[in-house]
């Protein structure tokens, strides 16, 4: 049985008359007539009672065309809600970011776009490393990821720089590199210093080149610590621990115990916003997102020139 066997059968108990349904349904009436034979046959049971001025329904046949609306009716609400996934206005969204990323304020403005503009759309966000974000991605249980800088290149996986800010040093307040707040700070003044840094595994991007930075021009720092999240090295710089490094969006969080300093233009370190999706993985309700998230940075761009 196919659904187009139910579709001329529903034609025919509608009209009450085979050939008024194959005008109906745009065929010739010997193949409808043909059809509910075969649709007959495979039930093992008359659907009509054929008479000189048509047909009607015996019992069975009233049976079959409940279940037949029914399931009419689920496919047209099939139809419906498959055409809206592709539209992206319908479907379910996996969405993870990191502490450092969800600092910034693009991060909960697109997610709060994309529930206003498409409320059919579920959003299931949460907080994870880089490291984690990315195999997430690779494995197939996330959609879309925030972070800063990738930490690893899977195949099928993409990185799409959306923001880039610069990244700023957090001093704790009664360290002597917080005084002279207005000027930027050198390189070497990071000499001997101890760091509070995110674990390499989970996120290397911006600290590596920072360690990089420093070993190319001879600078010793000392690693005071390492933390899982971003947000945990500032609680401790707050708390005296060490210096860490931090994009600019950060900037503010324990204003009475951190202060946060920029660096001289030579020591260029960018802590860009980043969106990761699976290349084959960008149709529906994903590439709606994707596409929304490129919409809002062009936004902030706009804004900042």
């Amino acid at each position: 049985m196919e659904l187009r066997h139910l579709r001329y059968f529903l034609a025919v108990a509608e009209a009450g008359h085979i050939t008024r349904a194959a005008e109906h349904l745009g065929i010739q009436q010997p193949p409808l007539s043909h059809q509910i034979r075969a649709l007959e046959a495979e039930l093992g049971t008359e659907l009509f009672v054929r008479h000189a001025k048509g047909v009607d329904l015996t019992h069975a046949g009233c049976q079959l065309r409940a279940e037949a609306m029914r399931l009419m009716n689920d496919f047209e609400s099939m139809t419906g809600r498959m055409q809206a996934f592709v539209r992206g206005e319908h479907g379910r969204i996996e969405v993870g970011f990191t502490s450092s990323a969800a600092a910034h304020a693009f991060t909960p403005e697109v997610l709060r776009l994309c529930r206003r503009r498409y409320p059919g759309i579920a959003l299931n966000v949460r907080e994870n490393n880089a490291a984690e974000i990315t195999e997430a991605l690779a494995g197939g249980q996330l959609h879309c990821g925030f972070l800063r800088l990738p930490v690893s290149q899977p195949e099928g996986v993409v990185f799409e720089p959306l923001l880039d800010e610069d990244a700023v040093l957090a001093i704790p307040k009664d360290h002597r590199l917080a005084r002279a707040r207005s000027r930027p700070v050198a390189l070497k003044e990071l000499h001997g210093e101890r760091l509070v840094l995110v674990r390499r595994p989970g996120a290397p991007g911006l600290y590596a080149n920072l360690l990089a930075l420093c070993a190319q021009h001879a600078v010793h720092v000392e690693l005071a610590a390492e933390v899982e999240r971003m947000m945990t090295n500032v609680n401790l710089v707050a708390a005296g621990v060490g210096l860490s490094i931090v994009p600019e969006s950060v900037r503010g969080m324990h204003p009475h115990a951190v202060v946060y300093r920029v660096f001289e233009p030579s020591v260029r370190l960018s802590a860009p916003l980043t969106l990761a999706y699976r290349r084959n993985d960008c149709a529906g309700p994903i590439g709606g997102f994707v596409a929304l998230a490129r919409e809002l940075a062009q936004r902030h761009v706009q804004r900042a020139c």
